[in-house]
């Protein structure tokens, strides 16, 4: 087994600075065995903890480092703008960059709004949602996570799901019966949603690929159905993009589909590995956010210009001809040479993937559409195939409802040689049994 001796040290110490020892839940190792690894060093698809072992990685920061780790563009990039200080709480001319390369490539919005994060830019999408309409209530899905507020932390997924809550201590009953949870995939629910309260319903809010809760990829003709009911009864769609956005297409799993959300969040990718947030909608709909609306949003480091000149970097590169269809097609690929092999075995093992996301489910059905769906003892098989992983060198997030995601520096020769010692990791759980 690796070395966790320095990483275990500083766990130590950070137990005693931090709740849990982190930052952010599903850091703490809890879903599998052992420490968290503190990290020291990344570059191109690989990263060093302190104990200096090296190790491909396909958390990429969970997602925003769709180039990989200290790409050498996105690095210059925040150098330069580091020379001209770090903040200054005032409007600069790299949020005008950023903002124009955005819009300019995406049909489905004509002004956005910079933020620090994913969950502060749905927090505010839900507010201009509510304003926009005035309407109070909100439709959210089993399975799909939305950040942190209130509102939102009723059933929701990722770090939640991985120490088995369905909401959180703190959250006042009265701001949950705001927020009206479906599960995923089921039409007659919506629809009965609507019947019952309709006429105060100011948005549905979906993740369009759900992926904090395992890949639960819906089909596009449920995604077109939500943007019908939204149409015919005055309600918003919402699309949330956190990790979608940038990740599948340019504009997301809206230009994948071809469906036009009312409201859309980013985050993650738009920052070039630095915080940064943003949300989206028709001018009509942007008009109401102050100054020019009565619905209020601000924030100190809002459009910071180091974080700018991340996100302009990288969404640069984003854009180059063949960007999305090439990292698809790696992932395609490594994804389906371990599933020939679980396959051929006999393992009840699949991974999804959908752009440059993937999943891995112990389960051998076609699709799996809901949280329901996903075994929950499946995650002790989740356990055991991270800690094989680890020590052959493959970092994943630690939890196995959490997506893994393929950057350009994991090239197909790095694809092939790890998609051989994950065959490798598959057999030894397996023949354990």
């Amino acid at each position: 087994m690796i070395s966790r001796q320095k990483s275990e040290e500083l766990f130590m110490k950070a137990k005693s600075l931090f709740p849990g020892g982190v930052n952010s839940p599903v850091r703490a190792f809890k879903s599998v065995d052992g420490v968290p690894l503190f990290i020291k060093k990344g570059d191109g698809c690989r990263i060093w903890d302190e104990d200096n072992n090296e190790f491909v990685d396909f958390c990429c920061s969970w997602g925003p480092l769709i180039l990989g780790h200290n790409h050498p563009a996105v690095r210059s990039s925040i150098e330069s703008a580091l020379k001209n200080g770090t903040s200054f709480g005032a409007p600069t001319k790299l949020e005008n960059e950023l903002g124009e390369l955005i819009i300019r490539n995406n049909p489905y919005v004509d002004k956005i709004r910079f933020v620090s994060s994913g969950t502060e830019a749905v927090m505010s999408g839900i507010r201009l949602a509510r304003g926009y309409t005035g309407r109070n209530k909100i439709i959210k899905f089993d399975g799909c996570y939305h950040g942190h507020a209130d509102s939102l932390l009723v059933k929701a997924g990722s770090g939640l799901a991985t120490f088995g809550t369905s909401s959180s201590a703190g959250v006042p009953e009265a701001f949950s019966n705001e927020t009206i949870v479906l599960p995923l995939n089921d039409e007659e629910a919506v629809q009965e949603a609507i019947r019952q309260h309709g006429d105060d319903i100011a948005c549905i809010i979906i993740e369009p690929i759900p992926a904090n809760n395992g890949l639960l990829i819906q089909k596009k003709s449920y995604l077109e159905f939500l943007r019908k009911v939204c149409t015919e009864n005055g309600i918003l769609l919402f699309f949330d993009e956190v990790i979608s956005g940038f990740r599948v297409a340019f504009a997301g799993a809206a230009e994948l589909y071809n469906i036009k959300p009312d409201i859309v969040t980013y985050g993650k990718i738009v920052g070039g590995g630095l915080p940064v947030g943003a949300y989206g909608a028709s001018d009509e709909i942007m008009n109401q956010i102050s100054p020019l609306g009565d619905v209020y949003q601000a924030g100190t480091l809002s459009g910071n210009p180091v974080a700018m000149s991340a996100g302009i970097a990288q969404l640069k590169e984003c854009l180059k001809v063949g960007f999305y269809e090439d990292q698809e097609k790696r992932t395609k690929e490594f994804v389906e040479k371990i599933n020939n092999h679980a396959s051929n075995k006999g393992y009840e093992f699949e991974m999804f993937s959908t752009g440059s996301i993937f999943w891995l489910a112990f389960s051998t059905v076609d699709a799996i559409r809901s949280s329901a769906e996903i075994r929950a003892e499946s995650m002790d098989d989740f356990k055991k195939l991270y800690s094989i992983l680890l020590d052959k060198g493959i970092y994943l997030g630690p939890s196995g409802y959490e997506v893994g995601f393929v950057s350009t520096a994991h090239t197909e020769k790095v694809l092939d040689n790890v998609s051989a010692l994950f065959c490798e990791a598959l057999d030894e759980l397996f023949h354990s049994k």
